[in-house]
């Protein structure tokens, strides 16, 4: 008999309780490696933290304090001696301390494992010290991920590095029904509207208050469309501005007499509570003001879900809402914004014909395939070891195989 001992890997992220996408992310992918792996999977989370310190279960081991340089240190001895196969960072600017999130290459000079790197975002232009830190992450990264194609260019003609260490994984999301939104509007209470929804945390780049004033031309259209915010103000937002985002989008919802037609829910929401807010929108609208967002875990989650999508072309949208997914307006045009949401609701057919091919794609990023495809990575690095048991039984014959990710 044998007994196959388990991967253990470490993650390096924010993680749950703390309310940022990166640790809901780092959550769902964890959930999706232990589907994948089974009982060779062994995760370990340490959290990276700012601000107040939180209460976490398992799997978190250890914390890193982002401004404190001596956590890196110690956690790359914790790495190195607690039997950990392999570590997995999922990056982003501001959850590292030092310039560019610097800080984190001091655990990464000291670590004697294979790393497997996450860039949730990639600068076309960057600042010379974000510009080193990439640099500095990706060479001591055996693989690095990135979640679209756009972004595998960035690494290879800003960054220089190799094709051949650059994997393409989608975000992933949710296996979601298709389904009529009726069912879920009436357990909302809202069966007498359309419904148009944003969720995730808000900022300024969010874009709301262009959505908010391309309203009351839909409202014109149809004076009992319901829009919904949902989402609490991001955490870093809060700790410096407090709630003058909220207030600016509030006064704007009143001076356009848009009282009715407008609910902010401003909460963080779990999975099983947002899918009945998604079942329930008849459009879901990302009106973001920037470009340079790589990935967006809310679009992503949208599409998946099967819902007619306005959006501005920030690099995410422009390539999971291609070929007739969704619909693309300029940045900053609230009235192109109104006329394509109008014509949305107002066309059965359109509305269809945009769901059903925004499902029929998101089934390509089910966590399920993307579970599979990180584990395959961990495969590859860490091949299995196995442990001979003593038995008095005769043991029967077992193929173990492991397979690799093609780029």
């Amino acid at each position: 008999m044998v007994k196959l001992v388990a991967r253990k890997v470490a993650f390096i992220s924010s993680y749950r309780p703390r309310k940022c996408g990166i640790a809901t992310f780092t959550g769902d992918l964890i959930n999706s490696l232990r589907l994948a792996g089974g009982d060779e999977f062994e995760p370990v989370v340490i959290a990276m933290e700012s601000g107040a310190e939180l209460k976490y279960d398992k799997p978190v081991k250890l914390k890193i304090h982002k401004d404190i340089k001596y956590d890196y240190i110690s956690a790359a001895d914790y790495i190195n001696f607690s039997g950990v196969d392999a570590v997995s960072i999922q990056h982003e600017f501001g959850l590292f301390g030092g310039e560019g999130g610097s800080y984190l290459n001091l655990l990464l000079k000291r670590l004697n494992k294979p790393v497997i790197t996450t860039l949730h975002t990639v600068l076309e232009r960057p600042p010379a010290e974000y510009f080193d830190s990439v640099i500095e992450l990706c060479e001591a990264s055996d693989e690095v991920i990135i979640m679209n194609r756009r972004g595998v260019k960035m690494l290879e003609d800003i960054y220089g590095v190799s094709r051949d260490k650059i994997r393409l994984i989608p975000h992933g999301i949710p296996d979601l029904p298709f389904v009529d939104s009726t069912y879920y509007k009436r357990k909302l209470g809202i069966e007498r509207h359309k419904t148009i929804l944003t969720f995730g945390l808000l900022s300024e780049n969010k874009g709301i208050e262009v959505m908010l004033r391309a309203l009351p031309a839909i409202v014109k259209a149809d004076p009992k469309v319901l829009y919904i915010v949902l989402g609490a103000i991001h955490p870093e937002v809060l700790r410096h501005e407090g709630l003058s985002y909220k207030s600016k989008l509030e006064r704007i919802v009143m001076d356009l007499g848009l009282e009715r037609n407008v609910v902010f829910y401003n909460r963080f929401v779990d999975d099983a509570e947002l899918v009945e807010f998604l079942g329930a929108a008849d459009v879901y609208v990302t009106p973001y003001l920037n470009k340079e967002q790589l990935t967006s875990g809310t679009l992503a989650f949208a599409v998946g879900a099967g819902k007619a999508v306005v959006s501005t072309p920030y690099w995410a949208a422009q390539e999971l809402l291609a070929q007739g997914r969704g619909r693309l307006v300029r940045f900053g045009d609230s009235e192109y914004i109104a006329h394509s949401i109008v014509e949305i609701l107002t066309n059965d057919s359109l509305l269809h014909r945009l769901r059903r091919r925004a499902y029929e794609y998101g089934k390509s990023m089910t966590w399920s395939k993307v579970g599979q495809a990180y584990w395959s990575l961990f495969e590859a690095k860490v091949p299995s070891l196995i442990i001979p048991l003593r038995s008095r039984f005769k043991p029967r014959e077992r193929e173990i195989s492991t397979c690799s990710l093609q780029g």
